[in-house]
């Protein structure tokens, strides 16, 4: 019976790592990025240049150590058609440039999850609410912050996703890139963003990415204890 004792000491053991793991954030984040055909190798460098470099602008540093508890958790997904969903960054807590750095050096050498397929906002929301319930940490916040380039290609339409999510209490921000469609904002507006101050930030091109993803991270950040 000792392996018996040696193996519930190890179970309890692993439980107390991830309940002193655990921590109270500001918000928890979920960056869902859109991988879609439309969006072509020397675009999707931009995205993920544009979000690494936000991790490391002043900007974001200083929106996440203002907060009550100076420190909010992230998660990133990709997404493009059906089935088309993969997270490529698990849960991280953030509180300060080290962390955060160390977080944009990573996103620096993730590949990407799928090299061609639709635009399936539908289940680019599913897959990214799900991944709150794999986060270990607590929050007030649950943000779910979406870009792309397109409508819906394929697979229904984002509303009625997007309100049951939102009645979970998530909030649904969006970064529309007007690159090829130009009333995408209205498109994000009506159908894709919802919850208690849900906002857009817009990239005029995929160059003005990087600044967006920013004022936008830190906007939403911000957001956790102004009531913005």
């Amino acid at each position: 019976m000792k392996w018996l004792a040696v193996a519930i000491a190890l179970i309890f053991a692993q439980s107390i790592d991830r309940f002193v793991e655990a921590a109270e954030v500001d918000v928890q984040l979920v960056l869902a990025i859109d991988v879609s055909s439309s969006v072509s190798w020397d675009e999707y460098g931009l995205q993920m240049q544009g979000v690494a470099a936000a991790f490391r602008d002043e900007l974001v540093i200083d929106a996440i150590q203002s907060g009550p508890m100076g420190r909010i958790s992230v998660a990133v997904t990709q997404w493009a058609g059906l089935g088309q969903q993969k997270t490529v960054m698990s849960w991280r807590v953030i509180s300060g440039p080290e962390e955060a750095a160390a977080l944009a050096d990573d996103l620096g050498l993730i590949s990407r999850a799928f090299p061609y397929g639709g635009t399936a906002i539908a289940e680019a929301l599913d897959h990214a609410y799900a991944l709150f319930s794999r986060d270990g940490n607590i929050s007030q916040r649950q943000v779910i912050d979406i870009s792309g380039d397109g409508k819906v290609s394929i697979g229904p339409s984002p509303d009625a996703t997007r309100n049951r999510i939102v009645n979970k209490g998530v909030i649904i921000n969006g970064l529309p890139i007007l690159d090829s469609a130009k009333d995408l904002e209205i498109y994000y507006q009506d159908h894709v963003i919802g919850g208690i101050g849900a906002f857009i930030e817009i990239a005029a091109t995929f160059e003005d990415f990087s600044r967006a993803i920013a004022e936008k991270l830190a906007r939403e950040i911000r957001s956790t204890w102004q009531g913005v």
